[in-house]
């Protein structure tokens, strides 16, 4: 027997409509009017009109000047309100943490980043430096007036469905209950506090970054590469994540690129070549000297780096042509390390994707750069607040206070 369907109450109708009419602003590329906000979702302008004043009224839309128009009224664009109110992105990896606060402009509004090296470190005391960082920026959002939607973490490793860090090797982090390490007091906000993988919250906010820009076209399609000193993955079909049955889909990093390595299995993984430190590695650079020199080196004409480079790039082919041979995806982002080293990792890579992808005669690969800019975990945490605000627009009602 199925189970009984809960019948849609008109509070509820109200606010999927405002979900709706939000959504066409924050999602449109350019000022959007009441009439086109319409026409996108469907709604009577009528009901367009009493929707988009309550978003007005509770701070997350706003008003340009009006515009004339041949016939009838000047229409009245509307665009996200900016500097209203702020969703934090937290971020620990396995050389850094940090903290981006974006409005929903998607503009930065505050920002702290924290370097140091947080292998084998204890959860406990990164999460005590994290919630530190937390409390500067956040003071920072409401001493500019804004208030705080919640927050998203992002971490590199396997999450599961209730928020439990499986592994984290790269940080020696396991089976660690995510949502303990900061308590709702850091981040509070009527959208919540989230974790996820470090590498789908980047391809987020490559998504976002696409789908806003004009000359955007359709919803994007791609393969995500997060090069950091762990590589992570995600792939992106018609705009969305496809993060898989438990959400562990992407980890392109433990795909086994050679035999002979050094570890007991013998082999050689991606990230064994093109992560971040055996890149600095293999171009004779100290272990925790930051990008900038890999790229410097590389710039230089260093024949290591050069070499190193080389490698990594071919080893990242390789794993790319399995992944779209399994995928079927026909562009791959590079972002992270790879963006910074992009005209010198890219053509080794489209070269190995080239020789490899036994479709590329029908479908040929392109390997782009990364969009998203530095750090864009960050961001993509931060949007992810955002689409769960959308989600409930009336939560930000004038007279609820989030930050007291």
């Amino acid at each position: 027997m199925s189970p009984a369907v809960a019948p849609a109450r008109q509070d509820g109708m109200r606010e999927h409509n405002l979900s709706l009419a939000l959504s066409a602003v924050l999602e449109s590329a350019e000022p959007v009017s009441r009439a086109q906000v319409a026409a996108r979702t469907g709604l009577s302008r009528a009901a367009v009109t009493n929707l988009v004043d309550r978003l007005v009224e509770f701070g997350l839309v706003r008003e340009l000047a009006p515009v004339a128009l041949p016939r009838g009224r000047p229409a009245v664009p509307l665009v996200p309100a900016a500097r209203t109110l702020a969703a934090l992105g937290l971020e620990v990896n396995v050389d850094y943490l940090g903290v981006r606060a974006l409005d929903l402009t998607g503009e930065v509004v505050a920002e702290q980043m924290v370097r140091g090296d947080l292998r084998g470190s204890e959860p406990s005391e990164v999460a005590g430096r994290l919630r530190r960082v937390a409390d500067e920026v956040r003071a920072s959002v409401v001493a500019q007036g804004m208030r705080v939607a919640g927050a998203t973490l992002a971490l590199p490793g396997l999450l599961d469905a209730n928020s439990v860090l499986r592994t984290a090797p790269n940080l020696g982090w396991r089976d660690l209950d995510t949502l303990s390490l900061l308590p709702a007091g850091t981040v509070a906000g009527a959208a919540g506090f989230a974790v996820a993988n470090e590498a789908d919250l980047a391809a987020r906010a490559e998504i976002r970054v696409r789908v806003t820009d004009p000359a955007g076209g359709t919803e994007p399609s791609f393969f995500y590469v997060s090069g950091e000193i762990g590589i992570g993955g995600a792939r992106v079909l018609d705009g969305e994540l496809i993060a898989g049955r438990h959400g562990w889909a992407g980890e392109i990093g433990h795909v086994v690129v050679g035999s002979g390595g050094s570890a007991g299995s013998g082999l050689v993984r991606l990230e064994d070549v093109a992560g971040q430190h055996a890149l600095l590695r293999a171009a004779g650079l100290p272990a925790g000297a930051p990008p900038t020199a890999l790229l410097e080196a590389v710039t230089n004409r260093n024949p290591a780096a050069l070499n190193a480079v080389r490698d990594a790039g071919r080893a990242l082919g390789i794993a790319l042509a399995a992944v779209a041979h399994i995928s079927d995806i026909d562009e791959v982002v590079l972002g992270g390390t790879f963006a910074a080293l992009f005209d010198a990792v890219a053509p080794t890579v489209a070269a190995v994707l080239g020789e490899l992808v036994v479709f590329s005669d029908w479908a040929p690969m392109s390997v782009t750069r990364a969009r998203a800019g530095d750090y864009a975990a960050l961001s993509g945490a931060a949007y992810t607040v955002i689409d769960r605000l959308v989600s409930q627009p009336s939560l930000w009602g004038p007279l609820r206070s989030v930050n007291g």
